[in-house]
């Protein structure tokens, strides 16, 4: 049994599927307050769902890839069920995580998204850095960046654990915070082999809360 905020088809709007189709699993329940999160509707409620009952949902749409995300999908102990269970289907399964939780319990041809938190989250110190040790080399990792304090910080561990060699690497800046031109600046300005991402979502449909 799966507790599910939301279903729905729309944009990728992150990841390296960002402008691609995409049917997103959105799972309730969050074990962090971020402070810039966007999907604080995703922090409780939502239905009782079974396995079956989100396959059908998500076979209605007829797009074969699907995001599962939150919240925090891997506080639901089917959410690795659910994951392998698509695959079976033979649907593209991207997973989207907190960082907080250990993601070998996912199966394999899953894409982990991990979003490791930097400080101006105020989560940085929830992280699970054992994953670091756990991509591979589809997986992606994922910085959210408030400021150049955060930047400075997330270019350190990038270096310092050898990420961009383990996984893509995404930095992502904080919308109303950080000026996506500053942070391209600084990462042209340090050389750093990682991927800009803007969230394509908020440029499509600035004003949706929820369902894109």
């Amino acid at each position: 049994m799966l507790r599910v905020n939301e279903i729905f088809y729309s944009i990728q709007g992150e990841s390296r599927a960002s402008g691609l189709p995409c049917v997103f699993v959105r799972l309730s329940g969050c074990n962090l307050r971020c402070s810039y999160c966007d999907t604080r509707h995703a922090w409780d409620g939502g239905m009782d769902m079974t396995g079956e009952q989100v396959l059908e949902r998500v076979g209605f749409y007829g797009c074969r890839r699907v995001a599962i995300t939150g919240g925090e999908p891997l506080l639901q102990p089917d959410a690795p069920r659910l994951a392998a269970a698509l695959l079976r289907e033979g649907y593209a399964v991207l997973l989207e995580t907190n960082g907080s939780k250990d993601i070998s319990a996912l199966p394999d041809g899953v894409v982990r998204i991990v979003d490791i938190k930097c400080p101006g989250s105020g989560e940085s110190g929830r992280m699970d850095w054992k994953n670091l040790g756990r991509l591979r080399a589809d997986d992606e990792v994922k910085f959210v960046l408030c400021g150049e304090t955060d930047y400075d910080w997330a270019r350190d561990t990038v270096l310092e654990n050898a990420l961009i060699e383990k996984a893509a690497v995404l930095f992502s800046p904080v919308s109303g915070q950080l000026h996506p031109a500053c942070l391209a600046e600084w990462m042209l300005r340090d050389r750093l082999d990682v991927r800009l991402q803007l969230q394509l979502h908020k440029i499509l449909w600035p004003s949706a809360e929820q369902g894109h």
